[in-house]
Formats: structure tokens, sequence, C-alpha cells
């Protein structure tokens, strides 16, 4: 019960209307398109409260993120998208866990449900680059050789999707554009899907809610950092 009170005063107004709006969308799309893959619906509810968590600097949310990249990696299975497979269960589980640990054991001010906002150098900034630019080469010939559908939009998400990993384990507030970046990217892969099978329908509401949340984890986080900073 004092749980539940927690949860209640602990997300904003505006917060808990984003994440009723976008659970309301998802499950609605999934009664009209899908009504079938219940692992879906499932995956779909348990990313977007990840994101409103992560939207507060909150653990919590890379935890939810763990479990939503495995089911969404089974997903991209369904359809051929190994790529998305891949980055998923390969790069974004994985690297979920990472930012889990970096976050409890970053806490702002030993607030364990808030992380410390951390600023990247120039000379970190070019690492970055460069590494995104060799994973997302490596991963090209690894779809190609596993003859992965729609395999440049495949690619680009492994690159928005190493970005956004990598800035959410380095704690900048930056990860969410990355995620937003990455969200755009999937709307327009699983569009391609829809042209198949129209169940997928139901993916993309998910990530036009995806990228909605991830807009406020934005703005939310540049706030936390100028608080941060300003209460140093």
């Amino acid at each position: 019960m004092k749980k539940i009170e927690w949860l209640i005063h602990y997300f904003t107004r505006v917060e808990k209307m984003l994440w009723a709006f976008s659970a309301f969308g998802i499950i609605v799309a999934f009664f009209i398109f899908d009504r079938d893959n219940y692992i879906t619906l499932m995956a779909s509810l348990i990313g977007v409260t990840s994101l409103i968590f992560n939207a507060k600097g909150n653990p919590i949310g890379q935890f939810l993120m763990i479990i939503f990249s495995s089911l969404y990696g089974f997903i991209s299975y369904t359809f051929s998208y190994f790529g998305e497979m891949a980055t998923y269960l390969g790069m974004t589980a994985p690297m979920a866990l990472v930012a889990l640990i970096s976050w409890l054991r970053n806490p702002y001010k030993g607030n364990k449900s808030e992380v410390k906002v951390n600023r990247i150098s120039k000379k970190e900034h070019i690492f970055m680059w460069v590494m995104t630019v060799i994973v997302s080469l490596i991963f090209y010939f690894i779809l190609a050789n596993f003859h992965t559908a729609n395999i440049i939009p495949s690619t680009i998400s492994v690159t928005t999707s190493f970005l956004a990993v990598y800035l959410t384990f380095r704690r900048s507030p930056y990860f969410a554009l990355g995620y937003a970046a990455n969200d755009i990217v999937l709307i327009i892969l699983w569009t391609l899907a829809v042209l198949e099978d129209i169940s997928y329908a139901s993916v993309i509401v998910c990530f036009i809610a995806f990228l909605v949340n991830d807009i406020y984890g934005f703005l939310s986080w540049r706030k936390m950092e100028i608080r941060q900073t300003i209460t140093l």
C-alpha cells in the first residue's frame, strides 16, 4: 500500500497523464490490429513504463528496459528482423544492465531514486562516434550474412541504438535523444512490416508512444541537470 502511495506522489500530473495516454493508445492499437500476440502488448507496456522511470533518472527504468529488450528481441525474430533481435539481445539488454549498475553506483546526493547527471568531454564524444561507426559497419556485414529484411534501416537502427545505450551508461541527458532517433527508425521499419502483416501496426503505435516519452525524457533530464548544477 505504501509503495502505491509513493508511486502516486512520485510522478507529476504530466508524467501520469503521459503514461496513461501512452498505455491506453498501446492497448487500443493492440485490440484493433493484433488481438493475438499478447507478448507484444506486454513488451510495449513494460517499455513505456521503463521510459517514464528513465525520465526521472530512476534505476528502475533500466531494470524494466532489460525485460523489454528481451521481449522485443523475440518479437523481432518473428519477422526476421535479425538486426533488431541482435541489437536488443546482444547490445541493448546487456548495456541496460551495465547502465543499471552505473546508475545505482551514482545516485544524486545519496538519493537512489535519482541518478547523478554526467557531462561527456569532447574527447569522449570523438571516441563514442568512432565506436559507433565501427559497430555499425560490423553489424551491417553480420546482418547481410543473415539476409536481414530491410537491411539499411536495420543498420541505422543499430547506429542509433548504440549511441543511446552508450549515452545511457554515461548518464548523459542526450541518451533520450538517441532513443528518440531510434524510435523514428523503428517506426519506419515496422511500417514496412505492416505492408506484409497488419498486426504489426500495434508495434508502430508502441514506438510512437516511445518517441513522445523519449522527448519528454530529454526535457526532464535537462531540468535535472540544471537543478543538480545549481544545488551543488
